[in-house]
């Protein structure tokens, strides 16, 4: 049986996320069994990351997806090890790789260096964030048939990093929005919903009160929604966008966000469908891709091998996606919604008591059965 990729799910299909649109997937790498393994940068992470992203490792290796890993690291492991925690091994290494997937990195709160993620994505120009965010069957929700998905513009707004200080106990932070990248993340949005069989995209601003910044992301989306018409479009202002998603998300499709209400908005529909450990992230631009679990990095729990591995997982069929490897990346999808369908083998997060390793191993499971349940249709 085949899962078509179009329209708007339910919980009660599996789970399947679409594809980018041609722009972000330009680079995707397509390489074919028995012909080399494709080279992607790993980057296990601080707290629990190394636990997590090695059961995305093994899941996409028992899903038959050729990598070759070139493991790095960032973050408080390497400013101990390098004394700074974008070391340039790192950066050569995503140079000449262009692809990565990452787990969470530490970053202070109110001093010490930028965070990593901005850096990263500024570095590489990775512009658009994607987020798609659905129920899982056997993961208790406020709401059923959440199926939305967040476009983040990744690479200016308040995450500019603009900031001085104007007087003794006055700061200010520069806002910048520029109509190139509104132009850009807009249509990044609009193809997503074209060749994904979506609806609707809603921006999401401020214009209200920020008329010129958020005002010009607005005239942006409104121009190149021009070119789209079969998708509707339409606008939301961010407060009472909260307010309605909390109450009827039914009523979205793709949300057109700046980058920090997309931020702030991502982790909102997070938690409509069980926290941000079961809500997948890739970050797309023009020449690569980053492909993250956007949780933090948990460092309450961190090797007690109880973390939710199921973000990372779908990251990483994503990042399966991208590498032209479409059928294993729904193979993942597959069985990460059978194994929370079946509600036996759940983290705390979810209410259960399975361990890191127990769902990484109840996926390669139902991924084994997948394929001898296909050599047996054959």
């Amino acid at each position: 049986m085949t899962t078509q990729i179009s329209g708007r799910g339910s919980a009660s299909a599996p789970p399947a996320w679409p594809t980018v649109p041609k722009e972000a997937a330009r680079r995707r790498r397509e390489v074919p069994a028995g012909e080399g393994l494709t080279p992607v940068t790993l980057i296990p992470g601080d707290g629990v990351g190394p636990e997590v992203i090695g059961a995305a490792v093994e899941v996409l290796e028992a899903a038959g997806v050729r990598i070759a890993w070139e493991r790095q690291e960032a973050g408080a492991v390497a400013l101990r090890k390098y004394k700074t925690p974008v070391p340039d091994e790192l950066i050569n290494s995503l140079k000449r790789t262009r692809i990565a997937l990452k787990g969470p990195l530490e970053t202070g709160v109110g001093q010490g260096y930028r965070s990593i993620n901005v850096h990263l994505r500024r570095t590489f120009n990775l512009y658009a964030n994607l987020r798609p965010t659905r129920n899982f069957e056997g993961v208790q929700t406020p709401f059923n048939n959440v199926d939305l998905v967040i476009v983040r513009e990744n690479t200016e707004d308040l995450y500019s990093g603009i900031e001085h200080q104007v007087a003794p106990g006055v700061v200010e932070s520069v806002k910048v929005i520029t109509a190139q990248a509104s132009r850009r993340i807009a249509r990044f949005a609009f193809e997503y919903a074209l060749h994904n069989g979506r609806k609707r995209v809603t921006a999401i601003h401020k214009a209200n009160i920020m008329k010129l910044s958020d005002g010009l992301f607005l005239k942006c989306a409104r121009q190149v929604a021009q070119s789209f018409p079969t998708i509707r479009y339409d606008e939301q202002i961010v407060d009472a966008a909260c307010m309605r998603l909390v109450t009827n998300p039914a009523a979205f499709d793709v949300l057109l966000l700046e980058n920090l209400y997309g931020d702030i908005i991502s982790d909102l529909c997070a938690g409509l469908v069980g926290g941000l450990g079961v809500v997948p992230g890739a970050n797309y631009g023009e020449h690569g891709a980053i492909f993250e679990a956007v949780h933090g990095t948990a460092p309450d729990i961190a090797g007690r091998n109880i973390a939710n591995p199921v973000a990372a997982i779908l990251s990483a069929a994503m990042l399966a996606d991208y590498l032209g490897d479409s059928i294993a990346g729904q193979r993942i999808r597959r069985a990460v919604g059978e194994v929370l369908r079946g509600g036996r083998v759940l983290t705390p997060d979810l209410g259960g008591k399975a361990t890191t390793a127990a769902v990484r191993d109840a996926i390669i499971a139902r991924l084994n059965g997948l394929t001898e349940t296909a050599q047996t249709s054959v």
